[in-house]
């Protein structure tokens, strides 16, 4: 077998360069390679698709400076031939599946989640039709492992991208393999009638033909075929023989635009008796993957059935290339409304569009693509599919309840890797387990990053459930009085937020914060907001009397970095220079209060700040209410954080605080002599009060924090 012509003739467009490279491999004398190429070229593919098809299947055939110099030629098929060895991984799980239930819609989503060019996808089909055309002549037990992948990946990719030149035949050849009796019985059964089935479609089309023109209807009519393996699934489906399949005589009509097509629905049932179950309108309703059509079931001539699909050319082409695929309705795997595998299939179904017409469609890919499943294996090869941005713990609460709550640590493609390790779709997870269910509290904090999904942290909140309530008590009143020393607001009154918890008491706040229900950050605002409050009431009183707390933003954060005196706003004064108060530096949001320094303006303090304290017993008229203005820039806040001195500690410090979207402006560290100690003064630059909180409880779930909190 030689290459199809049109195959060498897509190579012209190449570079010169590259085209004297790759001709002599697609001249090669490999009927696989060839039927490839010649496969490829009835699909329109474009040069780059046919030199990827050529290195892959070349393999050291072509050495590395050649290769090097086809890719510089052609930057765009770099990440193809990759993205066939990815796609081997998949052929081997599968392979390595057999022996056991397989998720095959797994597999094929994995497929497409590793592959990061889907252009790949057309080549795979099309070199895997290539050998099964040939697979009689190989040893059986490889043709049905070739024909098993065919029907568990191949085919239904082709017929979830609409590429129907390929489908029918990947479906039949595998179906051939597989079940050779029962293929060669339903042949036997068409072949009998063939050649009167045959002449039967040609009158009814005639027919047909005058009809629609003596109306004065241009309309291309042709026979449908119908293909050995559909004819069977649809036998299965409907419990009945062949005889009894309405469309098994089928013919198409494409006529020019919509209107002309329902006139031709008229006249169809105008020439035989409608079957009125069997009607439906695509065009008016169609389907969620935008397939549209009218079909139709008929009584025809001599009293036998025949469907009859109506559409426009447009449509007709869209459906044969892939725009309108039926996989939404003929593939059980697939699920109605995901929405994310839906834009990878409409990307991928306009990147079949435009193969060929020289446009840059990969170009697009990061932009189309937003994938919100991400695709993970086990140890066995299973593919697990998580939401996107998954961790490993969330990974082992998908495998199994029991396996979550006895989780203590996890491997990710061999590596240790934390608990909040967010995975990638292709990784290979392996979930190391203790004898008891142990699951940790801090798990259940959203600002730990632990777990992503809402159905694990259920999981763990049931857990949390049943332990008596004075353990619930002790566990919430540990995790809230830690977190709110760490932010400076343990001396506030709990009883002030009860109510807008829906909390009977501050234990029954204690057991949410401990259930998870509740997380300590929003305790911690609800205080702020409270005060907030009742700074608004002592607005309306003097300011003489009311030396007390005045709280503003409910965005809160830290010191304003530089000297923006527009921050804050005074009560009862114009013009006055206004500062931060070095020995408590308060955080915007929190209650502050203003004290009219001699010489120097409005030092801010924090409400509960023990030298403000001091100061305004001795001179209580210099107190003024003061506000928090508009946050424009960020705020400073300086954090204290002490640990044990390990290697790496200061990296995964800064790392953290980087991946937060916060920044370092000053950094001091303090050995602790003897003591294997460390202590860090850092000055942080925050947007908020909210990221100031995740930070710090980030901070303080790093491997050897012992504490952190802010400081002054």
């Amino acid at each position: 077998m030689v290459p199809h012509t049109s195959s060498l003739s897509a190579l012209q467009a190449l570079p010169a360069g590259a085209r004297e490279l790759l001709q002599p491999l697609a001249s090669r004398a490999d009927p696989v390679l060839a039927d490839t190429l010649a496969i490829l070229a009835g699909l329109d593919a474009d040069a780059e698709v046919l030199a990827a098809a050529l290195l892959f299947a070349a393999g050291g055939a072509v050495d590395e400076a050649a290769r090097k110099a086809v890719i510089a030629a052609l930057p765009g098929v770099a990440a193809l031939p990759e993205g066939q060895s990815a796609a081997e991984q998949v052929w081997a799980l599968h392979a390595a599946s057999q022996s056991r239930s397989t998720n095959n819609e797994g597999l094929r989503r994995l497929l497409l989640a590793i592959i990061h060019d889907l252009r790949v996808v057309p080549i795979l089909l099309a070199r895997q039709l290539a050998q099964l055309r040939v697979a009689a002549q190989r040893p059986e037990s490889e043709r049905l492992a070739l024909a098993q992948l065919t029907r568990d990946i191949h085919a239904p990719l082709a017929n979830r991208l609409g590429i129907w030149q390929l489908k029918w035949e990947l479906e039949d050849l595998a179906f051939r393999f597989l079940e050779p009796d029962t293929y060669k019985h339903i042949a036997r059964l068409l072949d009998e009638k063939r050649g009167e089935r045959e002449r039967y479609i040609e009158r009814v089309k005639q027919a047909l033909r005058d009809a629609l023109a003596g109306n004065g209807i241009h309309a291309e009519v042709s026979g449908r075929p119908k293909h050995i393996y559909s004819i069977w699934r649809k036998m299965q489906r409907k419990g009945g023989s062949i005889d009894a399949l309405y469309d098994l005589r089928a013919v198409r009509v494409a006529v020019e635009d919509i209107p002309t097509c329902y006139a031709a629905l008229g006249i169809v049932h105008a020439l035989w008796a409608p079957i009125p179950s069997e009607f439906d309108d695509y065009i008016a309703r169609p389907k969620a993957n935008d397939y549209r059509s009218l079909h139709t079931a008929v009584v025809g001539p001599e009293g036998r059935t025949l469907e009859v699909q109506i559409r426009t050319h447009e449509m007709h082409a869209q459906a044969e290339l892939g725009v309108a695929a039926h996989w939404k309705y003929k593939e059980g795997g697939a699920k109605s409304g995901d929405k994310s595998f839906e834009r990878k299939i409409a990307w991928m179904r306009k990147l079949l569009e435009q193969a060929g017409e020289g446009e840059d469609v990969g170009g697009g890919l990061d932009a189309e693509l937003v994938e919100e499943r991400i695709y993970v294996l086990t140890p066995k090869g299973e593919v697990v599919d998580l939401p996107r941005g998954g961790t490993v713990l969330d990974f082992a609460y998908h495998v199994h309840t029991m396996v979550g709550h006895r989780t203590r640590g996890a491997k990710v493609n061999g590596r240790i890797v934390p608990l909040s390790h967010v995975l990638r779709s292709g990784d290979r997870v392996e979930i190391l387990t203790a004898k008891e269910p142990e699951p940790r509290r801090d798990w259940l904090l959203q600002g730990n990053g632990f777990l992503a999904s809402g159905r694990s942290r259920d999981k763990v909140r049931a857990w949390f459930h049943k332990l008596d309530k004075a353990n619930n008590v002790q566990a919430g009143r540990e995790v809230l009085e830690r977190e709110l020393k760490r932010l400076g607001l343990h001396q506030h009154d709990l009883g002030a937020v009860l109510k807008r918890f829906r909390a009977d008491s501050v234990d029954d706040l204690y057991i949410q914060v401990a259930l998870g229900d509740i997380g300590p950050n929003q305790i911690g605002r609800a205080l702020h907001e409270d005060e907030l409050d009742k700074s608004r009431q002592a607005k309306a009183a003097p300011a003489s009397q009311h030396p007390g707390v005045v709280n503003a933003s409910r965005k809160p954060a830290s010191r304003p970095s530089g000297a923006d005196t527009s921050r804050f706003t005074v009560q009862g004064v114009g013009n006055l220079l206004v500062a931060l108060a070095k020995c408590c530096q308060p955080v915007a949001g929190e209650p502050i209060v203003g004290y009219l320094t001699r010489g120097r303006g409005v030092s801010v303090h924090r409400a509960e700040c023990a030298a403000l304290l001091r100061l305004a017993a001795a001179n209580p008229q210099r107190v003024l209410p003061v506000e928090w203005g508009v946050s424009g820039g960020g705020y400073e806040a300086d954090v204290m954080l002490s640990g044990v001195d390990r290697k790496y500690l200061l990296k995964d410090i800064t790392n953290l605080i980087a991946q937060e979207d916060a920044h370092v402006l000053g950094i001091h560290s303090e050995a602790l002599r003897d003591s294997g100690r460390i202590r860090f003064r850092l000055t942080l630059k925050v947007s908020d009060y909210g990221q100031l909180s995740t930070v710090l409880g980030k901070l303080d779930a790093l491997p050897g924090v012992e504490s952190v909190k802010r400081s002054g």
